[in-house]
């Protein structure tokens, strides 16, 4: 018996259906974004923007396709002598630092994430991990990160220092919970420099606050 020429179509067309609803929905936010600038209150309204790997790893940064924070933003004010940096992607802003008598100069990395992005203990690790540092426990991070109140902000700080890398690096963080995300501001440079910066740091992290 011949099969009627309908039959291919249908069984095709079923296989196209099952196929769409086994599509995961990617969801992309965009909002707008002001660019700061130096020594005047900046803005950051977030932005669309990462194998198995522990939360928060840089494997997991890597290879999981991650959007930044959708909500209200924060904002600060930079000290006069840092350049805002160009635009790169999954950041809400980027600062250079000078160095001395044209020495590689450091760089604060700004970004932000729905959740708490694996909390305090997988993102400290993860910074220590780009310094060659080993991990720490739940133990050992009560005393490596400072508490800090800042406004309605509740900020945690820590200081890493990897003294044996030629050259000696150095990374001053902070994590700032808000508005349903995880704000993260990272000065990444040479050891002499990031140790230079660390007053204007801390002092761009007690200007923070909501953005209006």
């Amino acid at each position: 018996m011949r099969r009627p020429p309908f039959v291919p179509l249908f069984a095709t067309l079923a296989v196209l259906v099952f196929a769409g609803c086994r599509r995961e929905e990617i969801r992309t936010y965009t909002v707008k974004k002001e660019t700061p600038t130096p020594a005047a209150a900046s803005s950051a309204t977030p932005t669309a923007a990462g194998g198995s790997a522990a939360p928060g790893s840089d494997a997991a940064m890597r290879n999981t396709a991650v959007t930044t924070a959708d909500g209200p933003g924060l904002a600060w004010t930079a000290p006069a002598h840092w350049t805002v940096g160009p635009e790169k992607a999954m950041r809400k802003a980027t600062f250079l630092i000078p160095g001395e008598n044209g020495a590689p100069g450091a760089e604060l990395a700004v970004t932000a994430f729905p959740g708490d992005v694996g909390g305090p203990l997988a993102n400290v690790n993860r910074w220590r991990g780009q310094l060659s540092l080993p991990p720490i426990g739940e133990a050992e991070l009560a005393t490596a990160l400072t508490h800090l109140d800042v406004g309605p902000l509740h900020l945690d700080y820590v200081e890493l220092a990897a003294a044996g890398s030629p050259p000696a690096r150095r990374v001053l963080g902070a994590l700032v919970p808000h508005a349903g995300a995880t704000w993260f501001f990272k000065l990444d440079g040479p050891d002499v420099v990031v140790a230079r910066e660390k007053p204007a740091f801390l002092a761009f992290l007690q200007s923070l606050r909501p953005a209006n």
